[in-house]
């Protein structure tokens, strides 16, 4: 139990830290590292290490990456994005709208790439109307994190949530939907409330920012027939979601379906799918299966036991703060263990799928989509502290999961 435990603390060591000082290891490789230990030193043998790998998961997972790949290309976000920004003009509408629309987007096609390309449209119409763009690229943000709780194709760990409960695509949509439509209202009045009297940058420069290669093609040339293909397939996908067919395998059939073509290179696909993401998946499969075959999940959880974690409030606030130290999708991973054996395991997984994804709007660090949000502004000369983050993500944050654990429970 020793050396399996030594493994799974120092990979989820790097994991906080995001990589180990002084040397160029990151996260993916800390948890391919970890998993070669855990076989190596017999923590787990070979074939079952095999086993341990949850391949639904990463099926379901790859094949909304071949999806969300096409959809950038063919232009889709960007032309949603333009379409809501530009109809609407009074600031906490736009602020609604923008959320509204990170949210649908989230929860259908995962949050990630659509905070990557909607953060250049958002400043772009933040400018040309001297408006602060500030609340809006928050609502952005916090509005991608919230929404992609409705559905199992949200983000990476409902997906991993969604695979390993069973739980189908139209049960699990009913029980969170209404968490993420209350948590977007909740989040719009939070933010106007923050900014109230601030909306309006009188001294703004008026910039008109060049929109990326690919954003220029999609307005020049829209590839109407990329579209038409990708958004038809995309339909489908959702439609064999919601009539109760395997996840994984309609995420499968959709992206062969899409791969086959004769007008988009499959490098193009290939260079947006996250190769990272999908071989940490990989690593920590193994490295949690084994430190489970060595008993320590079920030590940590009579560790837990007394603060409450068999409870929707405890499991939450220890989801909360591991997905804020770990990560969001290593946490869940560890915790998935645990969920099984709690008085009500269906319970226990809407509530670790709820406060795993809103916990992200605690911190700037708490997700990946608040990090793609930054980046793109500051490289557009738009600069988000680690502070105003903060002054968004708390409030959001209880409000949204306050909300969260009362209707779970």
């Amino acid at each position: 139990m020793l050396i399996p435990g030594l493994i799974l603390i120092g990979t989820y060591a790097v994991l906080a830290l995001g990589r180990l000082p002084g040397l160029r290891l990151d996260r993916t490789g800390a948890a391919v590292v970890g998993a070669i230990l855990m076989v190596a030193f017999g923590g787990l043998s070979f074939d079952a290490a095999v086993q341990s790998v949850n391949f639904r998961t990463l099926v379901l997972l790859f094949g909304m990456m071949v999806l969300v790949a096409h959809l950038q290309l063919s232009g889709f976000f960007t032309r949603v994005a333009r379409y809501v920004a530009w109809r609407v003009h009074n600031p906490i509408a736009l602020i609604f709208a923008v959320s509204a629309a990170a949210g649908l987007l989230s929860a259908l096609f995962v949050n990630d790439p659509v905070c990557l390309v909607l953060t250049p449209v958002v400043i772009e119409v933040t400018r040309l109307r001297r408006l602060n763009p500030l609340p809006v690229l928050l609502a952005l943000a916090t509005g991608s994190n919230i929404g992609s709780v409705a559905t199992i194709t949200g983000n990476p760990q409902q997906m991993l949530i969604g695979s390993v409960s069973r739980m189908s695509f139209v049960h699990y949509a009913a029980a969170m939907g209404p968490v993420a439509v209350v948590g977007l209202l909740l989040e719009t009045a939070i933010i106007a409330s923050i900014f109230r009297g601030r909306f309006f940058v009188i001294d703004y420069s008026v910039v008109v920012l060049p929109a990326a290669p690919e954003q220029h093609r999609a307005l020049r040339a829209p590839q109407s027939a990329l579209l038409a293909k990708t958004v038809s397939v995309a339909a489908f996908m959702l439609i064999g979601f919601f009539a109760g067919f395997e996840p994984a395998l309609v995420a499968a059939v959709g992206a062969a379906a899409l791969l086959v073509t004769r007008r988009v290179n499959p490098r193009k696909i290939w260079s947006r799918i996250d190769w990272d993401l999908l071989v940490l998946f990989v690593g920590l499969f193994v490295v949690v299966e084994g430190a489970v075959n060595a008993g320590l999940a079920a030590d940590l959880f009579e560790w837990l036991r007394p603060i409450g974690v068999h409870t929707v409030w405890g499991l939450s606030l220890v989801s909360a703060l591991l997905a804020n130290l770990i990560s969001n999708v290593p946490s869940v991973m560890l915790l998935s263990h645990l969920v099984p054996t709690l008085p009500n395991p269906e319970q226990g997984w809407l509530t670790l799928a709820m406060s795993s994804t809103l916990s992200g709007n605690l911190t700037l660090l708490g997700s990946i989509a608040n990090l793609i949000v930054v980046e793109g502004a500051r490289k557009r000369d738009v600069h988000v502290s680690f502070g105003d983050y903060l002054r968004v993500g708390i409030p959001v944050t209880i409000a949204t999961m306050a909300f969260g654990i009362w209707w779970v429970y």
